[in-house]
């Protein structure tokens, strides 16, 4: 049963991860390498061995890890009032999609060649991202419920970081089907915080350097 809520929380920290990023490129314009690298290569591992391997490792969300920490300790804080919307966004529309089939296999097909283009200039390149961008586009932004980013209009108006926002909102998406595949329900984010909280800081002892 420990291990299923480790699960959980992986993946949990996986939309969290997605959510902060999001809010930090509104806000700034700045992405770190990193933790965006695991959102682009999450969604293109279609067949992963378990809830680590979408990710890579435990270690690569070691942020998203650390503000689930801060926000199951505190979620009424106000700074975590936009992740917490991006959260919740990208929760609904994963359920939203879930009912959907064909837009399920559209993104499947469409992703499947993103890897073809990975092979050759990376996973974090221009053109990768563009093409991941438009997924979301011609699928996710046909549903009627929108998730408003906030930010800083000069960053919001870029290209560029349209396009990187709407890569992190459909890996969030992604690790939020994860979440509920392996038993995440948001009742739990209610009435299970001290179960989530000791899988968290278990997993948050695995990110530690030796």
């Amino acid at each position: 049963m420990e291990k299923s809520w480790q699960n959980i929380a992986l993946a949990l920290a996986g939309v969290v991860q997605c959510a902060i990023q999001v809010e930090e490129l509104a806000k700034t314009g700045y992405l770190k390498t990193e933790p965006f690298e695991t959102a682009v290569n999450s969604l293109l591992n279609q067949n992963p061995d378990s809830t680590e391997d979408v990710f890579g490792r435990v270690s690569a969300l070691s942020l998203g890890l650390e503000s689930l920490d801060l926000m199951l300790q505190n979620h009424r804080n106000p700074k975590h009032s936009d992740a917490l919307r991006y959260i919740l966004g990208m929760i609904h529309l994963q359920k939203r999609l879930a009912r959907r089939k064909e837009l399920l296999s559209v993104i499947g097909s469409r992703l499947e060649k993103t890897q073809h283009q990975v092979q050759h200039f990376g996973p974090t390149h221009d053109n990768v991202i563009g093409n991941i961008a438009d997924i979301y586009t011609d699928t996710i932004s046909k549903f009627p419920y929108r998730i408003q980013v906030t930010g800083e209009y000069t960053y919001l108006q870029q290209s560029r970081v349209a396009s990187q926002i709407r890569t992190l909102l459909l890996a969030g998406i992604r690790a939020a089907t994860l979440w509920r595949q392996v038993g995440g329900t948001r009742w739990q984010l209610l009435l299970y915080r001290s179960k989530l909280s000791r899988a968290v800081s278990t997993l948050r002892q695995q990110c530690a350097p030796d």
